[in-house]
């Protein structure tokens, strides 16, 4: 397991560290489920129930683990068309706007702009693996400073 998940997890959800070693663990196995060309979306969708599921047992949200994770594979979903077809990036921040407002409870308009900060760092990532994962790619930068803004307007827009 990378430590990356595991920091994410930690970092994003301040769980114990059990639970943030089964949850980084929940997370890359779905993210296993759904890479391949021929992915089991149902298996990425049980493993992200389970995972939301530690997260509502540590703060009582998301109320519906069901729904939290039918919308993560979601945008997930989305964002393999968008890499794809290479199109407009609006159906995929609308799935990540669907995902923040749920599991945040606040209305998607105030975190659209979180949601298309965080599809722009998806587009400059894809990007910086298509141009071959140079370690020192100026794409890193700009990514790293789209997700910045993107958890920045998500915080405003959380504890508003």
């Amino acid at each position: 397991m990378r430590s990356g998940a595991v920091g994410l997890v930690r970092s994003g959800f301040g769980m114990s560290w059990p639970r943030t070693l089964h949850g980084a663990w929940l997370v890359l196995r779905a993210n296993q489920l759904w890479a391949p060309a021929d992915n089991d979306p149902d298996g990425a969708r049980r493993c992200m129930r389970r995972f939301y599921g530690l997260v509502r047992a540590a703060y009582g949200e998301p109320r519906d683990v069901v729904e939290a994770a039918r919308l993560e594979v979601d945008w997930w979903r989305r964002h393999r068309e968008h890499q794809q077809a290479v199109d407009s990036a609006e159906p995929l921040v609308d799935a990540v706007t669907r995902l923040y407002a749920f599991l945040y409870r606040v209305p998607g308009s105030e975190v659209r702009a979180a949601a298309a900060h965080r599809a722009e760092a998806m587009d400059l990532s894809d990007q910086w693996v298509t141009e071959g994962c140079q370690p020192g790619s100026p794409l890193l930068a700009l990514e790293h400073a789209a997700l910045v803004r993107s958890y920045a307007a998500l915080l405003a827009a959380v504890h508003r």
